[in-house]
């Protein structure tokens, strides 16, 4: 085995589980994290298609499933709070838009790093400089010495250092699709008790979208706000900015959005982000390689940014193996098979940012029709293709060492 020494940049989803299938077939990775530390909470992800599979290939199913949010379903609920249109979970066989197997990405990437037994973390830094040689490559901190790596992997998300470092700016990757979110947490039992293990969403004209769902913890409710919008020149690090835009922009909404502001201005974890999609060319440049949100975002529309860090995790960590670490070889076949996976993934569910966040009165009664006629034929096949894109992939066994 060759070039068994790994950088991996972020300890959200996709870097713990690409460290853990490094470690299993004997590679030593690394993880830098700008964080101070793990980060709680956040909002619910889900275990779906092959994404799914690869955590019951971790044998860490039976913990997730422990540590799942209870949700009914997704419901559209009117300016007053009544429900005008349903997705119980179990319509599409625990598929659907919330699917089987909710869990908290907090709660999701601890339980990964939990399985990384004997991974070096360096929390509370992040990457400044990538000098790479024949050998391998220099890698400069912010906070600690210099220090030399064999490959570098850029698991550190839609605004990734690493990608900017190695692939270019972001523009020329970026592709925006038309709008903005912020998600937060807030304590409120009485809103907690409302919801009735629902995630409820709200539309209102001008391309409004309120959104409020169970969290694991008794009173807990994770909430969000989104809005159509062409692109703004908006600091993405300037919370008290972004506060104040969210106010103006929902000011009288009407449902429990007044509710949910009020409680925006004092959450711990809030984070406010446009919608887009990354492209690349190609996954890798020389030594450096991206997974996850970082090489392929394809914006939580989809749902489908969980499944492709755990399979892109997955098949990296194999074909690195399979190749005895020859990584020229190796990135070309992990990229072989991602592509076709992730082209799939970042379709747009139909309508798009339209269907999304419709912006009259009328499309908003359609978009709760259309949810209405979900169960039947032929909404019903063209939705199931949607979620389906999940499992559109075949995983390949790699054999793992016999001391792993």
């Amino acid at each position: 085995m060759e070039n068994t020494d790994i950088l991996v940049s972020g300890a959200g989803i996709a870097g713990p589980a690409l460290a853990y299938w490094l470690r299993r077939h004997g590679f030593n990775p690394v993880v830098v994290e700008r964080a101070p530390g793990p980060r709680p909470g956040g909002q619910a992800v889900d275990l779906r298609g092959a994404g799914r599979t690869v955590i019951e290939r971790m044998g860490l199913m039976e913990r997730a499933r422990a540590l799942c949010v209870e949700q009914k379903g997704m419901a559209l609920v009117d300016r007053r709070g009544k429900q005008i249109a349903r997705m119980p979970v179990e319509l599409f066989e625990g598929e659907g838009i919330v699917s089987e197997v909710e869990i908290l990405r907090g709660d999701l990437a601890d339980l990964l790093r939990q399985a990384t037994d004997g991974v070096e973390y360096l929390y509370d830094d992040t990457i400044t400089a990538l000098a790479e040689d024949a050998d391998g490559v220099t890698v400069h901190f912010e906070n600690a010495p210099a220090r030399r790596f064999h490959l570098v992997v850029g698991a550190d998300g839609l605004h990734s250092v690493v990608r900017r470092l190695a692939f270019g700016p972001e523009e020329d990757h970026y592709r925006p699709i038309g709008g903005y979110h912020c998600w937060f947490t807030v304590h409120d039992p009485a809103l907690a008790r409302d919801l009735d293990s629902w995630f409820l969403m709200y539309n209102a004209p001008g391309g409004l979208v309120a959104a409020a769902r169970p969290g694991r913890l008794p009173g807990e409710v994770k909430a969000s706000l989104g809005f159509r919008s062409e692109p703004l020149t908006l600091d993405r690090r300037d919370g008290a900015a972004q506060h104040r835009l969210l106010a103006e922009r929902f000011a009288g909404a009407g449902w429990e959005v007044e509710r949910l502001l009020a409680q925006m201005a004092t959450a711990e974890d809030f984070a406010f982000d446009s919608y887009g999609q990354i492209h690349l060319d190609h996954y890798a440049r020389g030594r450096v390689v991206l997974l996850g949100d970082a090489g392929y975002s394809p914006s939580p529309l989809t749902g489908l940014g969980t499944s492709l860090a755990l399979v892109g995790g997955y098949l990296l960590a194999g074909e690195l193996a399979a190749a005895a670490g020859d990584f020229t070889a190796a990135f070309a076949r992990y990229e072989e098979q991602m592509r076709p996976y992730v082209a799939r993934a970042q379709e747009l569910p139909p309508g798009g940012m339209n269907g999304y966040a419709p912006d009259t009165a009328l499309m908003i009664r359609l978009r709760a029709a259309s949810m209405r006629w979900m169960g039947r034929w032929p909404l019903r096949t063209v939705i199931a293709a949607q979620f389906a894109k999940a499992g559109d992939i075949v995983l390949p066994d790699y054999p793992l060492p016999a001391r792993a």
